[in-house]
């Protein structure tokens, strides 16, 4: 009597405890999968960061190296209109049959004595006043030269931009001499140097008044 009446609760018993068993191991996996998926997500968003940062670099490295060709086109350009301009002088003088290559002297009208402006190729009156000194003995040689006026210009701005600047200045003084002074055109060239010939180094402001200047070479 008495094992029959027990029999039911150990049936009971062991139902539960395999019930039991069931759900512990449900939560273990679910709890196995949370970290799962945690440690991938985490993973996933290093991943995604070092990812975000390489294209980043990426994207700094094509930068710099599209402005490091950049400039090389300019300076290639630069070069390329420099020596166009100097075969056009030289070609003029030998049209005009004048420049035999020889030094007689050189004029230097520089911003450290008379100031063309800042980025400016206009004449101001003191470096009018400084060219009209050179064409008054000039004249008075009254030799048959050939003047080859060449613009400078320090390192501030690009190149390019120098070439230009130092173009414009000298052709300015050949513009003036011509029509103050009636000197042929064909007795004259002008081309610029830009930044390439300094006369000081371009370390201070008083040096580089120095290499902003136009030199007007006078050869027989």
């Amino acid at each position: 009597m008495t094992m029959k009446k027990m029999l039911p609760v150990w049936i009971i018993f062991l139902a539960v405890s395999g019930l039991t068993g069931c759900a512990t191991k449900s939560y273990v996996d679910k709890q196995v999968d949370k970290v799962l998926v945690s440690g991938i997500g985490l993973v996933r968003t290093q991943m995604e960061g070092s990812i975000s940062d390489l294209q980043k670099s990426v994207a700094e490295v094509k930068e710099e190296v599209g402005t490091a060709k950049s400039d090389v086109k300019e300076l290639k350009e630069a070069v390329a209109e420099q020596k166009n301009l100097i075969s056009e002088a030289i070609a003029r003088a030998q049209e005009a049959g004048k420049a035999k290559g020889k030094l007689l002297y050189e004029a230097v009208i520089s911003e450290e004595a008379v100031s063309f402006g800042s980025h400016q190729s206009k004449i101001s009156e003191d470096a009018k006043a400084a060219i009209d000194n050179f064409a008054d003995m000039l004249i008075k040689e009254n030799k048959n030269v050939y003047l080859e006026i060449q613009g400078h210009t320090d390192s501030i701005g690009s190149a390019k931009y120098n070439l230009k600047l130092g173009q414009d200045r000298a052709e300015a003084v050949r513009r003036y001499l011509h029509e103050k002074y009636d000197i042929p055109l064909h007795r004259m060239s002008a081309f610029s140097y830009g930044e390439t010939k300094p006369v000081a180094p371009n370390d201070a402001e008083t040096n580089r008044a120095k290499n902003r200047r136009v030199a007007i070479m006078v050869m027989e």
